[in-house]
């Protein structure tokens, strides 16, 4: 795995369990997997069994429902499930009454084949039905498996409240859309997800609130594609043109729901994720710059720097107009914080066209990256239609590369705040050393420095003096922001 900042280069990582450990008769242990949205997924999850009389647990050993919430954005992220379904065997030997199931973007994309293949599988639910786990949970509990994989036109899951699950107690997440439409030939998530369909936006406002009554200081809103958000009073975002004219005037979109967040929540930080560089509207830049609680920080995939295999990729933009929108970024947002995600060895990937990710890399600079090598995804139109022809060694080494220019950027970047005092968002204490506080930038980086006064949830001023390629350390300068 390859770490920037406080980021986990690698969506397919052994997940992390998300717990709370609380009263109940009955216990629940969940193990998420892959992106951001999942482990959202799971506090939805715990909150609808919370109401079956589930309580979580840290230990799957005390548990009666083992989940796990899946990903299948690549091969190895598929694989380390099947790995841990293998591990957890175990627990059916110590205590067969145990039901374990699989969820998410796996249970949705092989369905049945994981009840025949992974034999102590109780439960196989989809992304979209959720909702329906009390009564799955009964089918098994009467000694029968359990399979809802049915893909929703309207499942936002808006009217729940999730149970807050493992996290910090500062920062949180807020699904606010769910779905793609973007179809993308290397992806996976249109088939897992389904179509795009927005949450109501006074849901997400309220939700908000509620976190910063609750004492978070930092939300990110959370979608496959959240510069697609679009809210005309419910319904798939590809069925608009069939709404009313009054639906269509009064519609909201992304720049706009983040307007009402921000004003709704001046004292929290405001972050989302992710973007599509097709759907990414100045609107939302000029929203970006005027509200200095939505942080300074972009997720901008782009995957490849070669036009002809962003074509092949049907990604929808060509590398000129990529170039195009980061210049409008560094126009309208001077101090804004990037990163990308980029894939090696793409069907028909030629030197030329990796010699275009390097120069395309170089022009941006980024602060930090996701960077894979191309995994061929079962019932994706490139799985079907273009060959992977690139051998493997030479993947390997075109994303070695890749990450070398990417430490080589994060560092430059970095060296960038050196001398200077920035502000700090204290989330904890680092992971290295447990006499520093970490934090992170408005621009996402992440930021040691030693424990005095300040206590997590504290915003601070902090002088750098030192940097690595992945943080930024120095003193504590200023209490309060």
């Amino acid at each position: 795995m390859h770490h920037y900042g406080n980021k986990i280069i690698d969506e397919s990582r052994q997940g992390e369990a998300l717990m709370l450990e609380s009263e109940g008769h009955k216990k629940l242990y969940i193990e998420s997997y892959g992106c951001q949205m999942n482990f959202s997924d799971s506090e939805i999850v715990a909150s609808i069994l919370a109401g079956e009389g589930y309580s979580t647990t840290k230990n799957p050993e005390d548990a009666d429902l083992v989940l796990l919430n899946t990903c299948s954005i690549r091969e190895k992220a598929e694989q380390t499930v099947r790995n841990r379904l293998s591990h957890l065997q175990y627990l059916k030997k110590t205590k067969p009454a145990v039901k374990i199931g699989v969820l998410g973007c796996m249970a949705e994309r092989i369905k049945d084949k994981l009840l025949d293949e992974e034999k102590l599988v109780d439960l196989v639910v989809g992304p979209d039905a959720y909702r329906d786990l009390p009564e799955l949970l009964k089918e098994v509990n009467d000694g029968r498996k359990a399979v809802n994989v049915i893909l929703s036109k309207e499942e936002t899951y808006g009217d729940i409240n999730p149970v807050r699950l493992g996290g910090n107690g500062i920062s949180a997440f807020i699904s606010i859309m769910r779905g793609c439409d973007n179809m993308c030939t290397f992806c996976v998530v249109p088939f897992t997800r389904g179509r795009e369909r927005s949450r109501n936006p006074q849901s997400i406002i309220e939700e908000a609130v509620q976190l910063q009554d609750a004492g978070y200081k930092e939300i990110t809103l959370l979608g496959q594609n959240v510069d697609s958000y679009l809210w005309y009073g419910g319904g798939l975002k590809k069925d608009f043109a069939k709404a009313s004219e009054i639906a269509r005037a009064s519609a909201v979109r992304f720049a706009e729901l983040l307007r009402r967040v921000a004003e709704a929540v001046p004292g929290m930080r405001i972050r989302f994720s992710t973007s599509n560089p097709q759907d990414m509207t100045e609107d939302v830049l000029y929203t970006i710059a005027e509200y200095p609680n939505i942080c300074k920080y972009i997720h901008l995939p782009v995957q490849s720097g070669s036009s002809r295999i962003l074509k092949a990729m049907n990604r929808g933009h060509t590398r000129e107009q990529y170039m195009e929108l980061i210049e409008k970024i560094r126009s309208i947002i001077p101090d804004c914080g990037l990163s990308h995600d980029m894939i090696a060895g793409f069907p028909g990937e030629t030197e030329e066209d990796h010699q275009d990710t390097l120069s395309l890399m170089e022009f941006v600079k980024y602060d930090f990256g996701y960077m894979f090598k191309y995994s061929e995804r079962p019932g994706t139109y490139a799985a079907r239609h273009l060959r992977d022809d690139v051998p493997d060694e030479v993947k390997t080494r075109r994303l070695n590369e890749i990450i070398d220019l990417q430490q080589k950027h994060s560092l430059y970047r970095n060296q960038q705040h050196l001398g200077k005092t920035v502000e700090v968002l204290v989330e904890g204490t680092s992971r290295k050393s447990e006499d520093h506080w970490f934090g992170r930038t408005t621009q996402n980086t992440v930021v040691v420095f030693p424990k005095e006064q300040a206590k997590p949830g504290d915003r601070v001023w902090v002088t750098v003096e030192y940097c690595t390629s992945a943080t930024l350390l120095g003193k504590l300068a200023s209490l309060s922001c």
